[in-house]
Protein backbone atom coordinates (compact mmCIF):
# COMPACT_ATOMS: atom_id res chain seq x y z
CA UNK A 1 0.00 0.00 0.00
CA UNK A 2 1.29 3.43 -0.89
CA UNK A 3 1.39 5.77 2.11
CA UNK A 4 -1.04 8.63 1.75
CA UNK A 5 1.28 11.11 3.42
CA UNK A 6 3.83 11.30 0.60
CA UNK A 7 3.95 10.41 -3.05
CA UNK A 8 7.01 11.07 -5.23
CA UNK A 9 6.90 13.54 -8.10
CA UNK A 10 6.08 11.54 -11.23
CA UNK A 11 7.10 11.94 -14.84
CA UNK A 12 4.67 9.45 -16.39
CA UNK A 13 3.34 9.98 -19.91
CA UNK A 14 0.77 12.77 -20.11
CA UNK A 15 -2.21 10.41 -20.64
CA UNK A 16 -1.56 8.45 -17.44
CA UNK A 17 -0.19 10.91 -14.90
CA UNK A 18 -3.39 12.15 -13.29
CA UNK A 19 -5.03 8.73 -13.52
CA UNK A 20 -2.03 7.12 -11.84
CA UNK A 21 -2.16 9.56 -8.94
CA UNK A 22 -5.90 8.99 -8.53
CA UNK A 23 -5.44 5.18 -8.61
CA UNK A 24 -2.72 5.37 -5.98
CA UNK A 25 -4.93 7.42 -3.68
CA UNK A 26 -7.85 5.07 -4.22
CA UNK A 27 -5.58 2.20 -3.26
CA UNK A 28 -4.59 4.09 -0.10
CA UNK A 29 -8.24 4.41 0.94
CA UNK A 30 -11.26 5.29 -1.16
CA UNK A 31 -13.09 6.79 1.80
CA UNK A 32 -10.58 9.64 2.14
CA UNK A 33 -11.19 13.16 0.81
CA UNK A 34 -10.27 14.01 -2.76
CA UNK A 35 -6.44 13.99 -3.08
CA UNK A 36 -4.26 16.99 -3.83
CA UNK A 37 -2.67 16.64 -7.25
CA UNK A 38 -0.05 19.27 -8.12
CA UNK A 39 1.26 19.57 -11.67
CA UNK A 40 3.91 21.81 -13.22
CA UNK A 41 6.61 22.03 -15.86
CA UNK A 42 10.13 22.36 -14.40
CA UNK A 43 13.04 24.37 -15.82
CA UNK A 44 14.03 21.43 -18.00
CA UNK A 45 10.63 21.20 -19.62
CA UNK A 46 9.54 18.10 -17.71
CA UNK A 47 5.99 17.91 -16.48
CA UNK A 48 5.97 16.83 -12.83
CA UNK A 49 3.05 15.65 -10.71
CA UNK A 50 2.85 15.13 -6.95
CA UNK A 51 0.43 15.09 -4.04
CA UNK A 52 1.98 18.27 -2.55
CA UNK A 53 3.70 21.42 -3.83
CA UNK A 54 6.62 20.41 -6.02
CA UNK A 55 10.01 21.82 -4.86
CA UNK A 56 11.43 21.74 -8.40
CA UNK A 57 8.69 24.22 -9.41
CA UNK A 58 8.84 26.52 -6.37
CA UNK A 59 9.73 29.44 -8.66
CA UNK A 60 7.04 28.49 -11.20
CA UNK A 61 3.29 28.40 -11.38
CA UNK A 62 1.75 25.10 -10.27
CA UNK A 63 -1.73 23.78 -10.92
CA UNK A 64 -3.76 22.01 -8.27
CA UNK A 65 -5.90 19.45 -10.11
CA UNK A 66 -9.05 17.51 -9.36
CA UNK A 67 -9.01 13.74 -9.74
CA UNK A 68 -10.54 14.10 -13.22
CA UNK A 69 -7.67 16.34 -14.35
CA UNK A 70 -9.58 19.67 -14.23
CA UNK A 71 -7.87 22.63 -12.57
CA UNK A 72 -9.02 23.31 -9.01
CA UNK A 73 -6.82 26.40 -8.61
CA UNK A 74 -3.49 27.85 -9.70
CA UNK A 75 -0.74 28.08 -7.09
CA UNK A 76 1.56 31.10 -7.67
CA UNK A 77 5.35 30.74 -7.48
CA UNK A 78 6.99 30.82 -4.07
CA UNK A 79 8.44 34.29 -3.50
CA UNK A 80 12.10 34.95 -2.75
CA UNK A 81 12.98 36.86 0.43
CA UNK A 82 13.23 40.12 -1.52
CA UNK A 83 10.03 39.42 -3.44
CA UNK A 84 8.20 38.63 -0.20
CA UNK A 85 9.46 41.89 1.35
CA UNK A 86 8.28 43.85 -1.69
CA UNK A 87 4.91 42.08 -1.61
CA UNK A 88 4.44 42.84 2.10
CA UNK A 89 5.41 46.49 1.54
CA UNK A 90 2.84 46.77 -1.25
CA UNK A 91 0.23 45.18 0.99
CA UNK A 92 1.05 47.61 3.82
CA UNK A 93 0.74 50.59 1.49
CA UNK A 94 -2.53 49.28 0.07
CA UNK A 95 -3.89 48.71 3.58
CA UNK A 96 -2.84 52.24 4.60
CA UNK A 97 -4.54 53.70 1.53
CA UNK A 98 -7.72 51.74 2.25
CA UNK A 99 -7.70 52.94 5.86
CA UNK A 100 -7.12 56.55 4.77
CA UNK A 101 -10.00 56.30 2.31
CA UNK A 102 -12.29 54.88 4.98
CA UNK A 103 -11.28 57.72 7.33
CA UNK A 104 -12.01 60.30 4.61
CA UNK A 105 -15.46 58.82 4.02
CA UNK A 106 -16.17 58.79 7.76
CA UNK A 107 -15.00 62.40 8.22
CA UNK A 108 -17.14 63.65 5.33
CA UNK A 109 -20.20 61.81 6.61
CA UNK A 110 -19.66 63.24 10.09
CA UNK A 111 -19.28 66.71 8.57
CA UNK A 112 -22.56 66.35 6.69
CA UNK A 113 -24.26 65.05 9.82
CA UNK A 114 -23.06 68.03 11.89
CA UNK A 115 -23.78 70.64 9.21
CA UNK A 116 -26.76 69.74 7.01
CA UNK A 117 -26.91 73.29 5.64
CA UNK A 118 -24.95 76.55 5.53
CA UNK A 119 -27.01 78.23 8.25
CA UNK A 120 -26.03 75.51 10.75
CA UNK A 121 -22.38 75.91 9.83
CA UNK A 122 -22.54 79.70 10.19
CA UNK A 123 -24.05 79.40 13.69
CA UNK A 124 -21.28 77.02 14.73
CA UNK A 125 -18.64 79.47 13.46
CA UNK A 126 -20.25 82.35 15.35
CA UNK A 127 -20.38 80.32 18.57
CA UNK A 128 -16.71 79.33 18.29
CA UNK A 129 -15.64 82.92 17.62
CA UNK A 130 -17.82 84.35 20.38
CA UNK A 131 -15.91 82.47 23.08
CA UNK A 132 -12.60 83.89 21.87
CA UNK A 133 -14.04 87.38 21.40
CA UNK A 134 -15.07 87.35 25.08
CA UNK A 135 -11.49 86.56 26.03
CA UNK A 136 -10.17 89.41 23.88
CA UNK A 137 -12.59 91.88 25.44
CA UNK A 138 -11.69 90.74 28.95
CA UNK A 139 -7.96 91.14 28.26
CA UNK A 140 -8.42 94.55 26.67
CA UNK A 141 -10.42 95.73 29.70
CA UNK A 142 -7.70 94.40 31.97
CA UNK A 143 -5.11 96.40 29.99
CA UNK A 144 -7.12 99.55 30.59
CA UNK A 145 -7.21 98.79 34.33
CA UNK A 146 -3.45 98.25 34.39
CA UNK A 147 -2.94 101.55 32.58
CA UNK A 148 -5.06 103.33 35.21
CA UNK A 149 -3.14 101.59 38.00
CA UNK A 150 0.18 102.61 36.44
CA UNK A 151 -0.61 106.32 36.20
CA UNK A 152 -0.39 107.11 39.95
CA UNK A 153 2.76 104.99 40.22
CA UNK A 154 4.40 107.05 37.48
CA UNK A 155 3.25 110.30 39.16
CA UNK A 156 4.81 109.13 42.42
CA UNK A 157 8.06 108.17 40.69
CA UNK A 158 8.43 111.74 39.41
CA UNK A 159 9.18 112.89 42.96
CA UNK A 160 12.34 110.78 42.82
CA UNK A 161 13.77 112.29 39.62
CA UNK A 162 17.53 111.89 39.84
CA UNK A 163 17.20 109.77 42.99
CA UNK A 164 16.84 106.07 43.66
CA UNK A 165 13.20 104.96 43.51
CA UNK A 166 12.03 103.18 46.68
CA UNK A 167 12.06 99.41 46.44
CA UNK A 168 8.30 99.04 47.00
CA UNK A 169 7.47 101.52 44.24
CA UNK A 170 9.97 99.84 41.88
CA UNK A 171 8.33 96.46 42.58
CA UNK A 172 4.87 97.88 41.90
CA UNK A 173 6.01 99.32 38.56
CA UNK A 174 7.73 96.06 37.58
CA UNK A 175 4.62 94.04 38.49
CA UNK A 176 2.48 96.39 36.43
CA UNK A 177 4.87 96.06 33.49
CA UNK A 178 4.82 92.24 33.71
CA UNK A 179 1.03 92.06 33.96
CA UNK A 180 0.65 94.47 31.03
CA UNK A 181 3.05 92.45 28.88
CA UNK A 182 1.23 89.19 29.73
CA UNK A 183 -2.15 90.66 28.81
CA UNK A 184 -0.82 92.01 25.51
CA UNK A 185 0.58 88.58 24.65
CA UNK A 186 -2.75 87.01 25.59
CA UNK A 187 -4.67 89.42 23.37
CA UNK A 188 -2.37 88.62 20.44
CA UNK A 189 -2.79 84.87 21.02
CA UNK A 190 -6.55 85.23 21.09
CA UNK A 191 -6.55 87.27 17.87
CA UNK A 192 -4.38 84.60 16.25
CA UNK A 193 -6.91 82.02 17.42
CA UNK A 194 -9.72 83.97 15.77
CA UNK A 195 -7.81 83.87 12.47
CA UNK A 196 -7.18 80.12 12.88
CA UNK A 197 -10.85 79.38 13.62
CA UNK A 198 -11.95 81.39 10.59
CA UNK A 199 -9.55 79.45 8.37
CA UNK A 200 -10.86 76.13 9.67
CA UNK A 201 -14.47 77.09 9.05
CA UNK A 202 -13.61 78.53 5.63
CA UNK A 203 -12.00 75.22 4.61
CA UNK A 204 -14.94 73.26 6.03
CA UNK A 205 -17.46 75.41 4.19
CA UNK A 206 -15.66 74.99 0.88
CA UNK A 207 -15.69 71.21 1.35
CA UNK A 208 -19.30 71.17 2.52
CA UNK A 209 -20.48 73.13 -0.51
CA UNK A 210 -19.08 70.39 -2.76
CA UNK A 211 -20.59 67.65 -0.59
CA UNK A 212 -23.97 69.41 -0.52
CA UNK A 213 -23.74 69.63 -4.32
CA UNK A 214 -23.48 65.84 -4.57
CA UNK A 215 -19.80 64.92 -4.25
CA UNK A 216 -19.43 61.45 -2.71
CA UNK A 217 -17.98 61.34 0.82
CA UNK A 218 -14.29 60.54 0.63
CA UNK A 219 -13.97 61.58 -3.02
CA UNK A 220 -12.53 65.04 -2.35
CA UNK A 221 -8.82 65.67 -1.78
CA UNK A 222 -7.80 66.12 1.83
CA UNK A 223 -6.86 69.74 2.43
CA UNK A 224 -3.81 70.43 4.65
CA UNK A 225 -4.66 71.77 8.11
CA UNK A 226 -4.87 75.58 8.23
CA UNK A 227 -1.59 77.13 9.35
CA UNK A 228 -1.45 79.52 12.26
CA UNK A 229 -0.86 83.18 11.42
CA UNK A 230 2.70 84.46 11.94
CA UNK A 231 3.33 85.55 15.50
CA UNK A 232 3.85 89.24 16.12
CA UNK A 233 6.06 90.89 18.68
CA UNK A 234 3.62 91.89 21.44
CA UNK A 235 5.88 94.77 22.49
CA UNK A 236 5.31 96.63 19.20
Amino acid sequence: MVPSSRLPALTLPAAGRVAAIAVLFCAAGGSQAAPNIYSCVDSNGRRLTSDRPIPECSAREQRLLNSDGSVRRVVPPTRTVDEQAEYEERERKAAAERAAQQDAVRRDRNLLSRFPDEATHRKAREAALDDVDKGVRFSENRLKELERERKPLLNESEFYAGKQIPLKLRQQLDANDAATEAQRALVQNQKDEIVRIDRIYDAELARLKRLWAGAAPGSLPVAPPPSSPPRKDASR
